[in-house]
């Protein structure tokens, strides 16, 4: 029985980490969708713990419990094969009457997962009935069972974080975890030779299947695709050619590549001239956090190949997609695989220009939005360098980019903190600690620049202006930037409309 409830943990807990990756290319890795995943997980083993003690005193046989493990592990193997079909259909539907990510995953994660962690938590208590042979020994039989379990649990984790999902992914680890309860409810069966030569055997020719695509990608083609250690990523090919980097729900691109051509009539262009706003007329140095697959540092290096990139992405396989794919090459490009503001504190360099653009769709990490961030950002530029900030937001929503200016206003003055209304779902932030504003600075530079990028140059410092007010200033204390966003998502999920 010990056996049986390790393997029931691994698999409870296992299941939750694929589930959460499952829902991720559908509707992100948000602490909403977190949430709604450990909350579907814990209801229904509650549920099971409860029905569990009742089946087990009308049925104390192992063959009984065995059954029970067999059904859920024939409902976690196909799970990989609705899932698709059904997430897909639910977005679809949800769309269409503006519910969001809060709604969605919650529907997703309870259709695909609530029956079979149901019936995994009904094993705990089976078992404990059929271990205690007296009172006497009930006490040191629950806590040795459920010692077990907790173990397994872990082993499921980290298992599947660490093992699992970055070998061979989130769909044929439920099927792993579905033939190892297999396994083990087979001996407790009275037909074993049944039920012990075909269930396992079939789990085994489903890890054979090839998985194709996690999910469609409608008339453009999907060039590559991988869940790596920090979330789903995937490369998609237009029918004109342009490839695109999403991440995780795949609402915004996070890398873009045009052959032929380093600009991409979207933000990156900003990211591109705002350098060029510092006290020098071309960046000598510049750091990018959060490099992705190399979008701006293709640009900077292409416009000004005498510049020095530092360019920080904290996943190596965007990092490697972005040079087979998306050209990220530069003369002096030096890429680092690295945490950014772990980084950024490592180094000893000075930086004409830091981008932060280190966003996992839909936050931005919260050590990345406060004062001691922006404090070490400004030690770490030379004198009348710039920082630049992409804020991504809802449309017409602003309360990230308030907070986030108040927060750079406390760190590097009241009156040197800009916008740059980009894009409808991204402003450019722009700092520094230069007495001279950074759109007199591109004025200036104007001439020097390339001719290709003097208009863009022209028009974003037309756009710059004082950044908003009216935001909190956030601290390594306290920067609820989740829950910031969730506001949004909630809000959305109620009634379309982003707060502002």
């Amino acid at each position: 029985m010990g056996v049986v409830v390790f393997v029931v943990g691994t698999a409870s807990l296992g299941a939750e980490i694929a589930a959460a990756r499952l829902l991720a290319p559908w509707f992100g890795a948000s602490t909403i969708v977190w949430a709604n995943t450990i909350a579907t997980v814990l209801l229904s083993l509650s549920v099971g713990y409860a029905v569990g003690g009742r089946v087990a005193d009308r049925d104390p046989t192992p063959a009984g419990l065995a059954r029970i493990v067999l059904i859920a592990a024939a409902l976690l193997a196909l799970v990989p094969f609705v899932s698709g079909p059904f997430l897909r259909t639910s977005v679809d539907a949800l769309e269409s009457v503006s519910a969001g990510a809060f709604v969605g995953s919650l529907l997703g994660v309870s259709v695909l997962l609530a029956v079979p962690l149901v019936l995994l938590g009904m094993v705990s208590p089976y078992a404990i009935r059929l271990t205690v042979d007296s009172v006497e020994e009930a006490g040191r039989a629950a806590g040795r069972l459920y010692a077990l379990s907790t173990l397994g649990s872990l082993t499921g984790v980290f298992g599947a974080t660490l093992l699992l999902i970055p070998l061979i992914g989130s769909r044929r680890t439920f099927i792993v975890f579905a033939l190892l309860l297999a396994l083990v409810a087979v001996p407790w069966l009275r037909t074993r030779r049944l039920a012990g030569g075909a269930v396992p055997l079939a789990m085994v020719g489903l890890l054979a299947l090839p998985v194709g695509t996690l999910k469609s990608a409608g008339g453009e083609r999907v060039l590559w695709e991988r869940e790596t250690e920090y979330q789903y990523a995937r490369v998609v090919e237009t029918p004109g050619g342009e490839r695109r980097l999403e991440l995780n729900e795949g609402q915004a691109v996070h890398s873009l590549y045009r052959a032929g051509t380093v600009l991409t009539g979207n933000y990156w262009d900003e990211q591109l001239v705002l350098p060029f706003a510092g006290a020098r007329p071309a960046p000598r140095r510049v750091a990018i956090l959060g490099n992705a697959a190399g979008t701006t540092a293709r640009a900077i290096g292409h416009y000004a190949p005498e510049t020095l990139i530092d360019g920080v992405e904290i996943d190596p396989e965007l990092t490697k997609v972005g040079r087979e794919l998306f050209d990220l090459r530069a003369p002096r490009l030096r890429t680092h695989t690295a945490d950014a503001r772990p980084w950024l504190h490592a180094t000893d360099d000075r930086y004409d220009a830091i981008v932060v653009d280190a966003y996992r769709q839909p936050y931005i990490p919260f050590y990345l939005a406060t004062r001691e961030f922006f404090a070490l950002v400004r030690d770490r530029l030379e004198p009348g360098g710039v920082v630049i900030v992409n804020v991504g937001h809802p449309e017409r929503s602003d309360a990230l980019e308030k907070v986030l200016a108040a927060t750079m206003r406390a760190a590097f003055g009241a009156d040197r903190v800009w916008r740059d209304p980009s894009e409808p779902v991204n402003t450019m932030l722009v700092a520094t600690a230069s007495a001279v504003p950074p759109a007199d600075a591109l004025r200036a530079h104007l001439p020097s620049l390339p001719d290709e990028i003097r208009p863009i140059a022209a028009a974003t410092a037309d756009r710059l202006e004082p950044a908003r007010r009216g935001g909190r200033v956030y601290t390594d204390d306290v920067a609820p930037v989740e829950w910031l966003i969730d506001a949004s998502i909630v809000d959305v999920a109620a009634d379309g409309e982003p707060v502002g």
